[in-house]
C-alpha cells in the first residue's frame, strides 16, 4: 500500500500498563496486521480491531493475558554450523528427489 509515509516512520507501538487488562498494538507491519486480524476473527473475545487510519496502520486491543514477548538467545557458532550442515543435507536431498532422470 502506498501511503506517502516513509518506511522509517512506519512504527509498531505496543502499549500497556501494569493494572490494565488490554494491550494496545498499533502497527504498519503487514505480517503482524494479518496475524492480528486472523486472531481477532478466531478469538473475538480476546482481540479486536479498534482503528484503521486508512493509511496502512491498524490498531488492535488484545487481552493482556494472551500477549507475551519472547526473547531468544543467539545461536552459538557451533550450533549455527550444525544447523547449516543439516539444512544443506536436507536441501541436497530435496534437489536430488526433484531432479531424478526420467526412465
Amino acid at each position: 500500500m502506498i501511503t506517502g509515509i516513509k518506511k522509517k516512520n512506519k512504527l509498531t507501538e505496543i502499549w500497556f500498563n501494569e493494572t490494565g487488562s488490554v494491550v494496545t498494538i498499533r502497527t504498519y507491519n503487514t505480517d503482524l496486521k494479518n496475524r492480528l486480524a486472523a486472531y481477532a476473527v478466531k478469538y473475538p473475545a480476546h482481540c479486536r480491531l479498534t482503528d484503521d487510519d486508512e493509511c496502512g496502520c491498524l490498531t488492535f486491543e488484545v487481552d493482556r493475558r494472551r500477549f507475551s514477548v519472547r526473547l531468544t538467545a543467539p545461536y552459538s557458532e557451533d550450533r549455527r554450523g550444525k544447523a547449516k550442515e543439516t539444512m544443506t543435507a536436507v536441501n541436497q536431498r530435496r534437489q536430488n528427489d526433484n531432479f531424478k532422470k526420467p526412465l
